[in-house]
């Protein structure tokens, strides 16, 4: 496609013109985070078989006081030059974007966020026809540079839906029809949640793959499926209604579970957060609840759990 304007014109003014971010500001305050957000980056995956996967990006980093403003195109170069490139992992490919980044910008600080969806195949429990399903997954980067060294810290996390149904009516339904120890539950109202599993070990090379958290998710949630036929349908939803849960439940439980997964694996002081929103059937509102803990406190509490 041909310039209106000859490029050697293009690169003699852009010899001799001020760089506008580079000028001092008017008011010269240092900012803490600048960047971009809703990017789309298409990250290619040997775990997808070498195919590109889209996720949603937010990039920021820190502005010094005597500089007016960050240069955004050397994000999108930034970008530009990882694409086609093959990565083992998401946080492979987050830590190099991060670094060519934090030196194209001249920063100290940076704060990279990057969530997407992976393909996750189950079985149904019956048929044994394989569901073409979906899993939530992120990362996040903090990564500040100083004359003392280089401080990292990272997080992976994954997410998924799954069925609830409320222990309080189930529990209720048992006394008003006299149906205790019943092989059969009784009814209650369920509803779809979504719950996410993040962990962030002290050390980046400590960090579990998307596999082993989906792997904890799938040990204590009912997880839904899109691919059930009708006995499918049946044992999913008998299951969900005999083991009932409250949206305080799915966070403890996990919480637990990946005590048990990670207690030899990661340092104690690895943060472990879960987050699950409940989309209330019988309700118009939802139900959120959250845990934000350590490894350690967790480990904690199995232990005592032991000793009863």
């Amino acid at each position: 496609m041909s310039t209106f304007i000859p490029e050697n014109i293009h690169r003699q003014v852009l010899g001799s013109c001020v760089d506008v971010p580079e000028e001092s500001p008017s008011f010269p305050l240092p900012l803490k985070k600048v960047g971009i957000s809703g990017k789309t980056v298409w990250v290619h995956l040997v775990d997808n078989k070498g195919g590109y996967l889209p996720f949603n990006a937010t990039i920021l980093v820190n502005l010094a006081a005597n500089r007016r403003g960050i240069h955004m195109s050397r994000i999108e170069q930034a970008i530009t030059s990882l694409h086609g490139k093959e990565f083992s992992s998401l946080p492979a490919y987050g830590k190099q974007l991060g670094n060519l980044i934090l030196q194209a910008q001249n920063a100290r600080c940076l704060t990279l966020e990057l969530t997407g969806h992976l393909p996750f195949i189950q079985q149904a429990p019956v048929s044994k026809l394989d569901s073409i399903d979906t899993i939530e997954v992120f990362f996040k980067l903090e990564l500040e540079k100083n004359k003392a060294g280089e401080t990292v810290k990272t997080g992976v996390g994954a997410g998924v839906h799954h069925l609830t149904a409320c222990p309080c009516t189930l529990s209720y339904n048992e006394v008003l029809f006299n149906r205790f120890n019943d092989p059969w539950p009784q009814a209650t109202h369920s509803q779809r949640s979504k719950t996410q599993l993040l962990v962030s070990p002290p050390e980046r090379e400590q960090l579990p793959s998307y596999q082993e958290l989906t792997g904890i998710l799938d040990s204590v949630l009912h997880i839904s499926q899109d691919l059930l036929k009708r006995p499918d349908e049946t044992e999913l939803v008998l299951q969900a209604h005999r083991y009932p849960q409250f949206a305080e439940d799915t966070v403890r439980e996990v919480a637990r579970a990946a005590g048990a997964k990670f207690k030899d694996t990661l340092a104690p002081e690895t943060r472990i957060q879960v987050h699950s929103l409940s989309l209330e059937s019988i309700h118009i509102h939802d139900v959120q609840c959250s845990l934000d803990t350590r490894l350690g406190d967790i480990l904690t509490t199995l232990q005592a759990i032991k000793q009863e």
